[in-house]
């Protein structure tokens, strides 16, 4: 990535010289079909590439001055500025194009060949093996769109935008504005369509989507409030193949339901015209927000049977999306240091209005049991920080998409709804969006109109809160009399030594006891109070009976890890599956999963509790979960003298509890999927082979073309399924999807020269796609080939400089994440990750963060090791 990087104190100064008029950018795609290099490719090849013609009007307040244009291509055919032509050598340098003697108001024309993309970044070109048509995306966050077009690539020189594409006449062609009538001839089969200029937006949410695209069209009116109507066109669009698959109804369900809930609550029309939602193929992220036409990644289209849960996730990044059209797209952070505040904004929203406006009522149970449990890992790794955080160039902000900035923002934020109330807030939203539209914003700007409408003084919440890192745990203590009845419950708060800080929690505490009836453990007293400092007492509880269980943060208001007293832990072991609200077990779930990570509670008691409880979960989402925690636990906190047995009963459990499944149901489908997973014996293998055969059957379980790659992939990690096997199987599903499962369970045998090929693929070559990098590596890494990847562990940390040097942002976060040798977990790797800290503090800041929080996360899992081997003489029973 030489060359790319931009400094925060290098936008800054361009901002201050810059103010940007407009933009036309004119895009020929034409080159994308037929005969030609590979789009991006590698190995020495030549790319594939269009023409990409930018005018930029600008004016500048110092007449006179220097700056520099972004472009990354693989040349420049002219450089044109204010009537005066520049030597294309001479002034670009393959990522910035030079310009001295600036006018008070300038003209900047720029004709380039840029390449197409195969790794998800710019303007991505993808083949579809099933019918061989081509489909262009672009994907830019946060600053890819100089891949594409010349531009001041930062967020804070907003500006509007004129696009004009020319493709093949039967291609639809999107952009951010609707398009300006019809196509226009563009010579033998091509067509030209012109888009009307876009409001002032960042150049990282300009968006062009182009290809045979499957489009589905909808509408959505409203009256507002001065008797206008609103109109929205609203579009929906897939690949052709993927068509059959696609479920637009559902899809324009969520978004009316989503733009209703917005225009009551924020009181400021949508601001760009149509809205339409494109499913595209090998994409990075789950979805961007580029206003008018946002991208989505094509695994949100089912092509098999999927649980309520992934119809809930859906619709949840559908209203995140959506929430960004005013905080994010509408309202722009200056720079990557306040991402906070579209994303933090955006998570929260998301699960407010899926709650509160669709049919997903228990979608705080999904943040609860998921969303925080991302937050709460990145909050605890040494690369932690405030969710206001320091971003010093571009590599810091791509690393900083992290569970920080979303789902402990969106937490911190739901915290502040209880703190400041409801319609403080909202209103407080409402003002931002007034006050700053189409601008550029800090933090303070948020804080004045939320100081405004609460009456809180909110710079000491936003000191606590989003200027400091770390997570609280909260522990209940209590006395009771001899009549057993509360006589003080104190919270107890707790801070780790590097992020000392205790902060102020509206947190609700309930009291749970066995109902004589039901046998469920119900809540019978509750009381919210302010817990500020290391003890706070709650005395509207003195007097209460004594509790079975103490629940602190009951309901989820505040962020922080719950911790239990002894009596209420025994509880839970004894009755954790008695508990009837299904937030709250949520909560006790979450709760013993950070007591697992933490090396307090042994990993084996944790996989028993699973397979004690786990089947009487009714919450889908919760049941995934605790799958996703059963297996890791197993794979990475385990003693490893343990894991087989450990193995084994989680297989058992998970048959047992498929076969009791309702069949049919979401249930049994989750159970199937977790069954495979930790499937290991003969007679499970056996099992599977019969099921993908017809042979094997569990009434009830509709073995689809997605669950038949999900049992394949353990038959080929365990040698029962050959190349040949999987050969077959793509046969049968020769599409996208199944390329991808091939990939994947191909790198999944078990054999020297496998993981050597896939080494090779991944790490000494760029012939893969982003989407096959991602499938490759899924499959390199099986937890019962530790013998087999020992050998890689020395060579991971002799490449992974090499890779972040010559391969883009996108692939070598993908492989420093991805193959970093976690399943060595010993003391030798460690040792190893540490040298490699140690020997190269000179590295790219953001190759260390990688580095340094996978070493975090093995030492992590060598304490829970070391608790799970001092609990193996009682091993098991709870």
């Amino acid at each position: 990535m030489p060359g790319e990087n931009l400094t925060r104190d290098e936008a800054r100064e361009r901002a201050r010289l810059l103010s940007v008029d407009g933009y036309e950018v004119a895009l020929d795609v034409r080159s994308a079909v037929g005969a030609g290099p590979a789009a991006g490719a590698g190995d020495g090849d030549e790319p594939r590439t269009f023409r990409s013609a930018t005018t930029i009007r600008f004016r500048c307040a110092e007449p006179g001055a220097a700056t520099f244009a972004d472009l990354v291509a693989p040349s420049v055919t002219s450089v044109v500025l204010n009537g005066r032509e520049l030597d294309p050598a001479g002034v670009f340098d393959g990522a910035r194009i030079a310009l001295d003697g600036l006018l008070a108001e300038n003209v900047l024309t720029v004709d380039a060949e840029c390449a197409y993309s195969r790794t998800g970044e710019g303007l991505h070109r993808f083949a579809d093996p099933e019918d061989g048509e081509v489909y262009l995306y672009t994907q830019y966050e946060p600053a890819d769109a100089r891949r594409v077009f010349a531009n001041f690539e930062q967020p804070d020189l907003k500006a509007p935008f004129t696009f004009t594409v020319t493709a093949p006449a039967d291609w639809t062609v999107l952009s951010n504005g609707a398009a300006e009538g019809n196509p226009e001839p563009a010579g033998t089969g091509a067509s030209t369509w012109r888009f009307v200029t876009t409001q002032p937006i960042a150049t990282y949410i300009t968006a062009v989507v182009a290809g045979p695209y499957h489009f589905e069209r909808e509408h959505y009116s409203r009256t507002l409030p001065d008797g206008r109507v609103l109109e929205i066109p609203l579009g929906a669009l897939c690949r052709r193949s993927l068509a059959k698959h696609f479920d637009a109804d559902d899809i324009f369900t969520v978004t009316k339901q989503g733009l209703d809930f917005f225009h009551d609550h924020f009181d400021y029309p949508y601001p760009f015209g149509k809205y339409d939602q494109a499913f595209v193929p090998e994409y990075n992220i789950g979805a961007m927000e580029n206003p008018g036409c946002v991208t989505f990644r094509e695994e949100f289209v089912f092509r098999g049977k999927v649980t309520q849960a992934s119809y809930e996730h859906r619709a949840s990044v559908i209203l995140h999306e959506m929430a960004h059209m005013w905080f994010g797209d509408l309202v722009t952070m200056e720079w990557w240091d306040d991402l906070w505040l579209k994303e933090s904004f955006a998570d929260f929203m998301g699960s407010f209005s899926l709650v509160e406006a669709t049919r997903f009522t228990d979608g705080w149970i999904t943040f609860a049991n998921r969303r925080k449990a991302w937050a709460y890992r990145a909050d605890q790794l040494p690369s932690t920080h405030p969710v206001t955080a320091d971003i010093r160039d571009l590599e810091d902000a791509k690393l900083n998409f992290d569970g920080i900035t979303y789902a402990k923002g969106a937490s911190v934020l739901k915290q502040l709804v209880a703190y400041a109330g409801r319609e403080a807030f909202l209103e407080g939203a409402r003002r931002y969006f007034r006050r700053h539209a189409y601008g550029n914003t800090r933090l303070e700007h948020l804080l004045d109109v939320l100081e405004e409408t609460s009456g809180r003084d909110m710079a000491a919440w936003s000191r606590a809160w989003l200027q400091t890192a770390g997570v609280n745990s909260l522990t209940p203590h209590a006395t009771y009399d001899a009549q057993g009845r509360v006589t003080e419950l104190a919270v107890l708060q707790e801070a780790s030594p590097s992020h000392p800080t205790l902060r102020p929690h509206r947190v609700a505490v309930g009291l749970y006891r066995r109902e004589e009836i039901s046998g469920r453990l119900v809540r019978y007293a509750r009381a919210e109070v302010d817990v500020a400092g290391p003890r706070t007492v709650v005395a509207e509880l003195a007097g209460a009976e004594r509790p079975e269980l103490v629940l602190i943060n009951d309901e989820d208001l505040t962020y922080c890890k719950i911790r239990f007293d002894e009596a209420s832990l025994d509880t839970l072991r004894e009755r954790l599956g008695d508990l009837g609200d299904p937030l709250a077990r949520a909560l006790c779930w979450s709760a013993l999963w950070n007591l697992t990570r933490d090396g307090l509670m042994p990993a084996r008691d944790y996989v028993n509790l699973v397979l004690r409880f786990a089947g009487r979960e009714s919450d889908i989402g919760v049941l995934q979960t605790l799958h996703t925690w059963a297996k890791s636990a197993l794979v990475h906190y385990a003693a490893p003298e343990w894991r087989a047995e450990g193995g084994r009963a989680l297989a058992e459990g998970a048959l047992r509890e498929l076969r009791l499944a309702e069949p049919g149901s979401g249930h049994q489908l989750a159970w199937a999927r977790f069954f495979a997973q930790v499937a290991s014996s003969e007679a499970d293998l056996r099992l599977l082979e019969g099921l993908l055969a017809g042979t094997g059957k569990i009434d009830g379980l509709d073995v689809d073309q997605e669950l038949r790659w999900t049992f394949l992939e353990p038959l080929a990690s365990h040698g029962v399924a050959d190349a040949s096997v999987i050969g077959t199987e793509l046969a049968r599903d020769d599409t996208a999807s199944g390329k991808r499962h091939q990939v994947r369970c191909l790198a999944a045998r078990s054999s020297a020269e496998v993981k050597a090929q896939a080494w090779a693929d991944v790490v000494e070559s760029d012939h893969l796609s982003n989407a096959l990098v991602e499938a490759t590596i899924a499959g390199f890494g099986q937890p019962g080939q530790r013998g087999l990847l020992a050998p890689y562990a020395p060579k991971y940390f002799a490449a992974i400089e090499r890779v972040w040097r010559e391969r883009s942002i996108e692939i070598a976060m993908a492989i420093v994440r991805g193959l970093y040798p976690a399943l060595q977990d010993d003391r030798r790797t460690l040792e190893m990750s540490q040298a490699w800290l140690d020997e190269h503090t000179d590295a790219p800041p953001a190759l260390r963060r990688l580095v340094l929080e996978a070493h975090d996360d093995l030492a992590r899992a060598l304490r829970a090791q070391r608790c799970d081997t001092q609990a193996a003489p009682g091993a098991g029973a709870l």
